[in-house]
């Protein structure tokens, strides 16, 4: 199972990852302990913490007969790294 599927670079993502705080989209089934192992093994780094969410998609009015449809459901984890470290997919100029 590939619990990380892509980072998620936004604005607010990014100035956490100054704190040493990094958001990825992962696996609606991955668990925080299958997250951790992950990250570790795919950037070389200490995981602290572990915090997930799930994402729920926004309802959109679309078409000529204005139909709702949802944007789909993302689960989220924001993994915080030891002192020190870095993930350099995150670092701006990268």
């Amino acid at each position: 199972m590939k619990a990380i599927y892509k980072p998620l670079i936004t604005e607010k993502s990014m100035a956490e990852a100054e704190k040493g705080k990094y958001s990825f989209i992962v696996a609606q089934s991955a668990g925080k302990k299958d997250i951790k192992k992950a990250v570790e093994s795919s950037f070389s780094v200490n995981v602290v913490s572990v915090m997930t969410t799930v994402v729920k998609g926004k309802r959109k009015r679309i078409g000529r007969n204005r139909q709702k449809v949802s944007a789909s459901i993302f689960k989220k984890a924001l993994v915080e790294l030891k002192s020190g470290q870095k993930i350099s997919l995150f670092e701006l100029g990268a």
